[in-house]
């Protein structure tokens, strides 16, 4: 990560859009942030969850985390929720 995309306080990224490269790169909304990795839930009734690595962070806007990753490449982060209750 550059110095210009550091997220000082990870809190402040929490309920915040997150997106990858491209135009068609949503990967939802920011849900947590832990030691390694962020994750981002995308979805309503068919959630899917992303935890993706803090070092692919490209920068933070204030609204939007930005991802170096392409919508392809989101998916070997993703897990898909299974829970049907």
């Amino acid at each position: 990560m550059s110095s210009d995309s550091t997220i000082h306080n990870p809190e402040d990224i929490i309920k915040k859009e997150a997106r990858g490269l491209g135009d068609d790169a949503d990967l939802g909304e920011v849900q947590e942030v832990g030691i390694e990795y962020i994750v981002t839930q995308k979805g309503i009734l068919d959630k899917d969850k992303y935890l993706i690595p803090k070092k692919l962070v490209e920068r933070f806007d204030g609204e939007t985390v930005y991802f170096r990753i392409t919508q392809e490449e989101a998916k070997q982060y993703k897990e898909h929720e299974t829970n049907l209750i």
